[in-house]
């Protein structure tokens, strides 16, 4: 028997999770099209639509009879906290959502599923806290642009698609030529023996292989009898030194420096031009619905994931 081909749109998907989603969907016999200011670095089996993620435009006609959408636009929060940033990370995930609702409501044939990115540091920085779908959201930016995001979504989507929000954490995985996400910086920090307790090492690290997170989505599209807001993450976070340790250890690599609050503030803002608190501070989430639904985790030990994605013959270039 013949399953019948279907068409998924990933919104905002010409990055590295984006792509990572793409070959996933591709290699189960699916059509892909990206939506997105500009095609991935590299060509691949997906057609492409370019918007600017706040008009409507030509892009609209590759929703219309899709079988789904994934959004995942939002501007990088690997960056330096500026006003300018900080607006630019709050305004990118809000108004992208919007367009997709307002470009929703102009197709015949609009996608049955409408599956949304989220984040899990929607929970703030809790020190010890064991973070579910339940628990209470945190203060400061990254609650407030997480909340922002889901209200847009929750004015935007279509009152008869089902809805799948997933706040997700930290996902580990390969560079396959658009970039390796955050696992690609620890990873040469890691070289240079830098990878070690940073602080007191004990803020959460909550992290998602990316062969899972392909998975979560491809299930948010397919399972009818998934629906509302999950926890994207690995059921098994660990500390940042229990992390370290870990990677340096599928690295190979003996050394790992610690490095106070005050050397990361300074490392980060002046060599990385980045937000030091990306690394100072930290969650532990739970993916209780997951797991509760019987969602059976590929790598939920950490060990495992990062063996994966650091051994020799499926390791890719650092972008």
């Amino acid at each position: 028997m013949t399953v019948a081909r279907k068409t998924y749109v990933i919104a905002g998907g010409s990055g590295f999770l984006g792509v990572s989603l793409a070959y996933h969907l591709s290699e189960r016999g699916d059509k892909v099209i990206l939506v997105s200011r500009s095609a991935p670095r590299i060509d691949g089996p997906w057609s492409h639509a370019r918007w600017d993620a706040v008009e409507i435009g030509d892009w609209v006609a590759a929703l219309e009879n899709a079988d789904g959408i994934v959004n995942l636009t939002g501007r990088t929060v690997d960056c330096i906290k500026t006003p300018d940033h900080q607006d630019e990370i709050l305004r990118s995930r809000v108004e992208s959502t919007r367009v997709l609702g307002r470009a929703m409501r102009q197709l015949k044939n609009p996608p049955p599923v409408w599956v949304q990115m989220s984040t899990a540091h929607i929970y703030g920085d809790p020190p010890t806290v064991r973070c579910t779908e339940e628990s209470a959201v945190g203060t400061g930016l990254a609650p407030t642009v997480g909340q922002a995001w889901e209200q847009a979504y929750a004015e935007s989507v279509l009152p008869e698609q089902r809805s799948v929000i997933l706040r997700t954490s930290f996902v580990v995985g390969r560079n396959r030529g658009v970039g390796g996400g955050a696992l690609a910086r620890l990873k040469s920090i890691t070289r240079f023996g830098l990878g070690g307790r940073v602080g007191r090492g004990q803020q959460g690290m909550s992290w998602l292989h990316e062969n899972d997170m392909n998975r979560i989505f491809e299930r948010a599209l397919t399972d009818p009898s998934m629906q509302g807001m999950y926890i994207a993450s690995s059921p098994n976070p660990v500390s940042q030194v229990e992390f370290m340790r870990t990677l340096r250890r599928a690295m190979r690599m003996p050394i790992g420096l610690p490095a106070t609050e005050m050397m990361v503030r300074i490392g980060a803002h002046y060599i990385f031009r980045t937000d030091p608190e990306l690394a100072i501070y930290g969650r532990y989430v739970l993916p209780k619905r997951l797991v509760d639904e019987g969602f059976d985790f590929q790598f939920p030990e950490l060990s495992n994931a990062l063996q994966d994605l650091c051994s020799v013959s499926k390791s890719q270039p650092e972008a």
